[in-house]
């Protein structure tokens, strides 16, 4: 499965051996293969040729650059099943999970922006307050920066090329070292349908090399989803560089459960709301809010679930929990388990190695109890398989504690009464939140408030970014 070369203006550059990155298996700790890894020389190789690819891609038909989408959108999903099963190599996602994810969500979104550019107006006349006519122009914002994480490596790569290809952009695309394999796929599909060289260029990079890239003069704008220590870095740097910039960050979102909610509905859900991979999730709901009066009801109904989620290969269709992505995730996950511990939180499930895999990063699907909202397992990212109960008395306490936190990416709300679970969910600081289920939708918007990020991906706000508007002032007619 090696990947020996980067893929610079349409063709595959070799790197040397010692700049290959080994990406290990998740669960069985063998080497899966070898990707090249980037040096700011083939950064700065790349980002020439997504400048050289830009006016000519920018000025296309835009019912030809449709077309060409369309077929790149066949193209990776005709890959699908094979990319999805190599993601759960890489980072330990179940198959389950990742035949949506990452062999099916990515072809989806670029076919999405592929049909939605033919239909978006490019250019409007507008009257002119002094008399003449305004001509308003929306132009490709030029060229990206694309940088991704390895939780979702295809979908989230593809939430930023399927907008910024449709809108006339060009991508960098510098995906996570740990994760370097499948984004060559990408590649794989560009060259099968014969996108223009230089219109998407694939650098995984690391250190210095990524670093160029974010302030890299020739590139336009940066689109970032990772951790929140990053992200605010890239963010600093693109605001000293007045470049624009989005960034989908970390999360620590609740499920807010109301007295009348279906509790059995809502465990069969959690797998799904709150240990989605494993708990690599940013917009996971790993509080969750329970009413007093249902509280020793909640808390024994999830762990119960919890403690009986199938734990294994990723690969086997069965297993709804994996191993981390690394032994240090692994670590981490285990020392934030030492630290709700010492926080006098009750463990009621899981928060050890299981004994039954003999290899891989595993740990076991684990809640806390009696959770104080203030406790670091409660106020941090995780990262993990790692849930925690607090109790509250009413309404106005639940939201309390739902918006303490620097985070606001996700959340839910568990009710019998849909339009009471509405109006809570006005109520909470968060850029997405779902009533009785969460799940992102390709037309809607995400991303999230304070420490969660700027911007939107998906839906028709999705391609805004990539945008950049002029406006023609022309004089009336004499």
């Amino acid at each position: 499965m090696d990947r020996p070369a980067l893929f610079i203006d349409g063709d595959w550059v070799s790197v040397p051996d010692d700049a290959c990155v080994d990406v290990v298996e998740a669960s069985t700790e063998k080497l899966l293969g070898r990707a090249a890894l980037a040096s700011v020389a083939d950064i700065d190789s790349a980002v020439a040729a997504a400048r050289r690819a830009l006016v000519p891609w920018g000025a296309m038909d835009i019912a030809e650059r449709s077309e060409l989408l369309s077929r790149f959108a066949d193209a990776v999903r005709a890959r699908g099943t094979e990319t999805a099963a190599l993601v759960s190599r890489e980072n330990g996602m179940p198959i389950s999970k990742s035949l949506g994810s990452n062999g099916v969500a990515p072809a989806l979104a670029i076919g999405y922006y592929a049909g939605l550019i033919r239909e978006m107006a490019m250019e409007d006349v507008r009257p002119a307050f002094s008399g003449g006519n305004t001509l308003v122009r929306r132009e490709p914002i030029g060229v990206v920066a694309a940088i991704t994480p390895w939780n979702y490596p295809q979908a989230l790569a593809a939430m930023k090329i399927g907008p910024a290809l449709a809108a006339g952009c060009t991508v960098v695309l510098k995906p996570a070292p740990l994760t370097a394999l499948d984004a060559f796929v990408f590649a794989d599909a560009a060259l099968e349908v014969g996108l223009p060289h230089g219109v998407i260029n694939i650098v995984p990079a690391d250190g210095p090399a990524g670093a160029h890239l974010v302030s890299h003069p020739g590139v336009d704008k940066v689109a970032f989803t990772g951790s929140t220590g990053v992200g605010r870095h890239i963010g600093k740097v693109c605001g000293e560089l007045l470049r624009p910039v989005t960034l989908e960050l970390g999360g620590k979102s609740a499920a807010i459960l109301l007295e009348d909610m279906d509790l059995e509905d809502f465990v069969a859900k959690l797998p799904d709301v709150s240990l989605a991979n494993n708990g690599q999730t940013c917009h996971a709901c790993t509080r969750i809010l329970a009413p007093r009066s249902r509280y020793s009801e909640v808390v024994d109904a999830v762990t119960d679930v919890v403690h009986g989620l199938r734990v294994g290969d990723p690969l086997e269709s069965s297993t709804q929990v994996g191993p981390l992505v690394s032994a240090l995730q692994r670590d981490r996950v285990l020392d934030y388990v030492a630290l709700g511990r010492q926080s006098g939180a009750r463990l009621t499930t899981g928060g050890v190695v299981p004994k039954d895999q003999a290899t891989g990063w595993f740990v076991e699907p684990t809640v806390f109890a009696d959770v104080d909202n203030s406790a670091r397992i409660a106020q941090e990212e995780i990262f993990g398989p790692v849930l925690c109960v607090t109790p509250y008395s009413n309404e106005d306490e639940a939201i309390t504690l739902a918006n303490d936190s620097e985070y606001g990416l996700g959340g839910t709300v568990w009710t019998s009464d849909p339009e009471r679970g509405l109006r809570l969910a006005a109520r909470v600081d968060t850029g997405t939140i779902g009533v009785n289920h969460y799940g992102l939708d390709l037309h809607s918007p995400f991303g999230g408030m304070k420490s969660s990020g700027l911007g939107r991906e998906l839906g028709p706000e999705g391609i805004a970014p990539y945008l950049r508007y002029k406006s023609v002032y022309m004089a009336p007619r004499q």
